[in-house]
């Protein structure tokens, strides 16, 4: 044991003077791996980045909440099957309210309307344009996991009323109201004057399609007498156990046909949307990034390791004297092989490490430039990209190396 440990560091401090006395050949030959190195890793970070930020997305949506819609998500083929469809009313809410009250141990808690349009939001010569605008009632505060920088959401006996009140969302308030506070003062959406009566804490952009940060929530009541015209609603509805969707989902389907009227064997005339209609869109942009990094990845790699095969296979014959040497003094073939394969591994390591730094900076650069980009560089990368290194400093260096344990000493004392 102490034979092999002497060995192994004597193997490594012969590999470093070698690779010192060779600093350029050493550096050029690492750039296969260096390239390979960073082409993982950064496909691996920009996996967990989307993966990351869909989460984060889905967690501000609701991880519980099912969507009543004349559309599906995703794509569809029968056009006009959909298009035909009977728009959904807000008032379908309150109807499977009641369907949910009169079904034992049901899996559904509330269902909420909720109508959208894009506004512009103003304040004296300040204007916010394209503004995310909710019509909705106090129910709504059920079903999103938002905190609130000031203030609330809008209550019962506002929305009840038909008050002119809104919450706006964070970076709507900023642009309004820059280093003051918003509640109480009045804003005008789409030129209809409404009370601040809350701001949300910034929550960030969902899958960079919109910005939860730009929106403006308002009593459904208001909503309907400014702006809704005979546009479809949206029903979130709120289930109570979100492992169990799949049969809450089933059982909002049921509820929705008694809703309207639907006789057995009808096709249902409208879609019932969850979170896993984006994860199944998302699905091939991450297999595309990851086919893509796995074609570099190993193309470099396999550049790499063929220059540190070619590269030891030279070292060897340039010490073919020096090799024939310690095998006359009795080298074993075992010291031999591992003085060379750790020669190899060694400037894979090298090229791992300058590859990780050098995604490590990218990544930093990325995320300074692009705070609100999910881009998250796992530490768990920095292992996988050493034992990349290691493996392909391995396989590459091996059969050199054992070329080397095999050498014939007389035969290695004499070349020239």
């Amino acid at each position: 044991m102490n034979r092999l440990l002497y060995e192994f560091t004597e193997s490594v401090r012969i590999a470093w003077t070698q690779i010192r006395a060779n600093k350029m050949r050493s550096v050029l030959t690492a750039l296969g791996v260096i390239i390979g190195i960073v082409a993982v890793t950064l496909m691996g970070t920009a996996i967990r980045g989307i993966d990351t930020g869909f989460q984060n997305s889905l967690a501000m949506l609701g991880e519980d909440v099912l969507y009543i819609e004349k559309w599906p998500w995703g794509p569809v083929e029968d056009w006009w099957n959909y298009n035909n469809r009977p728009r959904i009313r807000p008032e379908y809410a309150e109807r499977i309210n009641r369907v949910i009250a009169g079904t034992p141990n049901s899996l559904l808690q509330i269902a909420v309307p909720v109508l959208t349009r894009g506004c512009s939001v103003k304040v004296g010569d300040a204007k916010v344009s394209g503004v995310f605008t909710i019509g909705t009632l106090a129910e709504y505060a059920r079903l999103i996991s938002a905190d609130y920088k000031e203030g609330r959401l809008f209550n019962e006996a506002e929305a009840g009323s038909g008050r002119q009140v809104v919450a706006l969302g964070h970076d709507v308030a900023e642009a309004l109201f820059p280093g003051r506070s918003a509640v109480g003062e009045t804003v005008m959406v789409n030129g209809q004057p409404f009370e601040v009566v809350g701001v949300f804490a910034k929550q960030g952009e969902f899958l960079g399609l919109f910005s939860f940060d730009n929106q403006a929530v308002l009593p459904l009541t208001a909503f309907q007498k400014y702006f809704a015209g005979r546009q479809d609603a949206s029903i979130r509805v709120k289930v109570t156990d979100k492992l169990r969707l799949a049969e809450a989902r089933e059982e909002l389907t049921g509820a929705m046909r008694r809703v309207r009227g639907q006789l057995p064997g009808e096709r249902d005339n409208f879609s019932v949307n969850e979170q896993a209609a984006f994860k199944a869109q998302l699905d091939p942009v991450k297999q595309g990034i990851a086919m893509a990094g796995l074609f570099i990845t190993g193309l470099s790699l396999f550049v790499g390791a063929i220059g540190i095969m070619n590269i030891t296979f030279v070292s060897v014959k340039e010490r073919t004297k020096e090799i024939g040497t310690r095998k006359a003094l009795g080298a074993r073939r075992r010291t031999i092989l591992l003085q060379f394969l750790i020669e190899a591994v060694s400037i894979c390591l090298i090229g791992g490490v300058v590859g990780l730094l050098l995604t490590y900076g990218l990544v930093a650069g990325v995320g300074a430039v692009f705070p609100s980009f999910p881009i998250v560089f796992s530490f768990s990368l920095v292992f996988v990209g050493l034992a990349v290194s290691v493996a392909t400093g391995i396989v590459s260096g091996f059969a050199p190396a054992w070329g080397a344990a095999r050498l014939d000493p007389v035969v290695a004392l004499r070349y020239e």
